[in-house]
């Protein structure tokens, strides 16, 4: 029965996973009166996605995240450092300057953990056991009826998942391909082990046997603990909505690890497959979709989590500017614009790596492994695709003349992003007392005055004082937001 009369909000995030609770710290952060709504009763606690890459962890660093994920961490030691299509070359992220040149592994249910937390301190309401059942807008905002309950908003956010509620009732189509193979994630506990299965995180190349027609990667998550991965190559994979169970797993790693590998216990277990799809606008109405709501692929390389937590990030600033009257509505135009190419080339390279790591590839496959392997030990093409992957080399093309505008932000105090809010730095002495800059160090490569956005990237720049250069900045849509 739904209740008459409705409970109010500025915005509404569909979704308690990493993206929503993101874009929930994101706008409550800046005073935004924030609800979030979860079908789900508790939070899953299987580990899903293991890893941040390097620019995800530069982002939640500029609000003080960091630190307490890395508390969480399976380990704060050097990983294997990460990888394209599981070729057993190391992608190198040092070749980009950041402080973080690897993967953090840590699994997903501890980043939301830390994310929740944040949220509810800054004042979100977080509803579980609250599944979406209606959606309605108008001009004005949106009406969502949820868990028997009735809410109203200006913006809805839908972060609810790959078989998003919000854009099957919204009617959006999720163009794409079907999977090719239906896979096991499992979260399990070890009685005994044979010497085959791995002790430490290495490369993930290194991690996945193949016996037969199965293969099996294991992650190890300390002690008798491992993150389980597995599948098979003959195409007798079972039905995506079959549950797992015990005995199939335990089968599966007496095949590839050998008799005296004996599994102790199943915590969390569900099938996955390889489906491609992107919803063709990230914005609908009042209605905004982020994560894989937007956005699935295949799990090459850990991008998943990773590319939802980046759109909010991207997203999030801005609703909370437009809804402050410090920007205008066409500010979040933008979100599409520069979050859409972004989804579009990881669905992209995910599709690529599809083909090398096909566990029992063609004879033509095989030797382009080998090519393709040999290129990615030179330092220009293993930089290339680790920027890729990492996020690192990722740019918005934004107005301005600056060769640097619309590119991440490096080197920089992340304190000084704490707050949320854009940052005009000076570090040559170049521009007026009366702009309120903040006088920093220089930054290696960078200019002597930019006005940075809360995500980090740079919305402007000037290697001198003139009057062009303080007409670009006074026109950027990032400028009143300092106010």
């Amino acid at each position: 029965m739904v209740s008459e009369r409705a409970e109010t909000a500025e915005v509404i995030v569909a979704g308690a996973g990493p993206t929503g609770l993101t874009l929930a710290c994101e706008l409550a952060l800046a005073g935004v009166r924030t609800l979030v709504i979860e079908r789900l009763p508790e939070r899953v606690a299987q580990m899903k996605g293991g890893s941040l890459q390097p620019r995800t962890q530069e982002l939640f660093e500029l609000r003080g995240l960091l630190e307490p994920m890395k508390e969480r961490a399976l380990t704060r030691e050097p990983g294997g450092g990460g990888h394209f299509a599981l070729l057993p070359v190391p992608l190198d992220y040092t070749a980009w300057d950041t402080a973080h040149p690897r993967p953090l592994a840590i699994p997903q249910g501890d980043v939301e953990v830390v994310l929740e937390e944040r949220a509810l301190s800054l004042g979100v309401t977080v509803l579980r056991d609250t599944p979406v059942t209606a959606v309605a807008q108008s001009e004005e905002g949106v009406v969502v009826t949820a868990g028997g309950r009735r809410f109203e908003a200006r913006y809805l956010m839908a972060c609810d998942g790959g078989h998003s509620t919000v854009r099957k009732l919204l009617d959006v189509p999720f163009p794409g391909r079907p999977g090719t193979y239906t896979a096991v994630l499992a979260d399990v506990r070890l009685k005994a082990a044979s010497e085959h299965v791995p002790t430490a995180i290495g490369h993930a190349s290194t991690l996945t046997r193949y016996v037969g027609e199965d293969w099996v990667m294991l992650v190890p998550a300390g002690g008798d603990r491992y993150r389980f991965t597995s599948g098979r190559t003959d195409g007798t994979d079972a039905a995506k909505d079959r549950p797992v169970t015990f005995e199939e797993i335990a089968a599966q790693l007496r095949t590839v690890y050998g008799e005296e590998t004996v599994l102790a216990e199943v915590a969390h277990a569900s099938r996955f497959g390889d489906a491609t799809r992107q919803i063709e606008s990230y914005r609908v109405g009042n209605v905004f979709f982020a994560g894989d709501a937007a956005h699935i692929h295949p799990p090459f390389g850990g991008q998943g989590l990773n590319l939802g937590v980046q759109d909010a990030f991207n997203l999030g600033w801005k609703a909370a500017a437009v809804l402050r009257g410090r920007a205008p509505s066409e500010l979040l135009d933008t979100y599409h614009a520069e979050r859409h190419p972004a989804g579009a080339w990881v669905v992209h390279i995910t599709q690529a790596q599809r083909v090398f790591a096909d566990p029992r590839p063609a004879e033509d496959v095989v030797e382009l492994r080998k090519v393709f392997t040999d290129l990615l030990r030179l330092p220009e093409a293993n930089r290339h695709l680790a920027g890729q992957m990492s996020g690192l080399a990722h740019s918005y093309e934004l107005p301005g003349g600056h060769p640097l505008a619309g590119h991440r932000a490096a080197g920089l105090d992340p304190s000084l992003f704490h707050d949320g809010r854009p940052v005009l730095l000076d570090t040559a002495g170049i521009l007026p007392a009366g702009l309120g800059a903040v006088r920093a160090e220089p930054a290696a490569g960078l200019p002597g005055a930019l006005l940075v956005r809360p995500d980090g990237y740079i919305a402007w720049a000037a290697d001198s004082e003139s009057e062009a250069d303080l007409a670009a900045l006074a026109g950027d849509p990032c400028w009143p937001l300092r106010a």
